[in-house]
C-alpha cells in the first residue's frame, strides 16, 4: 500500500527579501495538498495535463521527490524514514527511459539494482532472467543498450524495475514516442505483471491505451486530484483538464472506438 498524506510540493526558490525582509517565494507550487492511497494490485491510471504535476505526484512514492510537507509511506513506513525499502517496493520507470538507463548491456542494466541491493551474484541472475524473461526479451542480456529500438529500450527499463520484485511498478508515459507494434508490446508486459499479482500505475496524458484496463482513473490538474474513480465515472471529465480520452467513450465506461490516433 502507498499512502500520501496532505502532500505538497514546491521546485523553485524560497528567498528573503534585499531591503525589507518580506519574504519572497519564487517557487512553483506542483503538487498542492493531496491525499491519495494506491491498495495492493490495483491496476492506476494518474492522468492530466503536462505540467499537471502528475510525475512529481508518483515521485514521491519513492522517494525520487522528497515532499515540501506532508507524509508518503509504503507499507506503513515513512519513505523519509527507509529510502532502500520504499524503492525496492515501487519500481518506477522515466518517460525517456534513456534517463535511466545505466549501463553499456542490457543485462547489466537489469542487474543494476539488485546489485544495489547487496544481493548474491546467483540471486541477482536469477532475477534478471527471469525480468528479461518477462518483458520478452530472454537471452539478450548481452545486448548493447545503444542498439535497442525505443520500444526495445523502455521494456528493459521496466525489466529493471522489474528485477527489483517491487509491490507496485510505477511507469511514467510508457507510450510516448513509441509505434504502435511497440506501444503494444508494453501494455500487454504491463497487463501480464497487473495479472500476476504486482500493482501498476501508469502515468499519461493520454488515456486511449490503457483505460480499458484500469481499476481507477485519478485526474490531476494544477497539482490537484479533480477526480478519482473507476473509469467510468472519471473519463468523462478528463477532456475538460487536457487529457486525451477515447472517442465514443461514454458515461457507461464503454469505449466503442477503440484507441484512435485522431487528435
Amino acid at each position: 500500500m502507498i499512502t500520501l498524506e496532505d502532500v505538497t510540493c514546491r521546485y523553485g526558490a524560497h528567498d528573503r527579501g534585499e531591503d525589507d525582509g518580506d519574504a519572497i517565494d519564487d517557487s512553483v507550487l506542483a503538487v498542492d495538498d493531496v491525499t491519495l492511497s494506491v491498495p495492493d494490485g490495483e491496476f492506476l491510471v494518474v492522468a492530466g495535463a503536462n505540467g499537471s504535476g502528475k510525475t512529481t505526484l508518483v515521485r514521491t512514492f519513492n522517494g525520487l521527490v522528497r515532499p515540501d510537507s506532508g507524509t508518503v509511506s509504503v507499507n506503513g513506513t515513512p519513505v523519509s524514514e527507509d529510502l532502500v525499502a520504499a524503492r525496492a517496493a515501487v519500481g518506477m520507470t522515466f518517460q525517456d527511459p534513456r534517463d535511466q538507463l545505466v549501463s553499456a548491456t542490457v543485462g547489466g542494466d537489469v542487474a543494476f539494482g539488485p546489485e544495489n541491493l547487496g544481493l548474491p551474484r546467483e540471486e541477482i541472475d536469477r532475477r534478471v532472467e527471469a525480468a528479461l524473461d518477462a518483458v520478452d526479451m530472454a537471452g539478450r542480456g548481452d545486448d548493447r543498450i545503444t542498439t535497442l529500438s525505443g520500444g526495445e529500450r523502455q521494456r528493459v527499463a521496466i525489466a529493471g524495475a522489474l528485477a527489483m520484485e517491487p509491490d507496485h511498478l510505477v511507469c511514467d508515459e510508457p507510450f510516448t514516442g513509441l509505434d504502435e507494434p511497440a506501444r503494444e508490446s508494453v501494455l500487454t508486459r504491463l497487463r501480464e505483471r497487473h495479472a500476476g499479482g504486482t500493482g501498476v500505475v501508469v502515468v499519461t496524458h493520454d488515456l486511449r491505451d490503457v483505460v480499458g484496463f484500469a481499476d481507477r482513473v485519478v485526474g490531476l490538474d494544477d497539482g490537484r486530484i479533480v477526480v478519482d474513480g473507476p473509469p467510468s465515472e472519471a473519463v468523462p471529465t478528463l477532456s475538460d483538464i487536457g487529457v486525451r480520452v477515447p472517442a465514443g467513450f461514454d458515461a457507461a465506461g464503454d469505449d466503442h472506438a477503440g484507441r484512435s490516433d485522431e487528435p
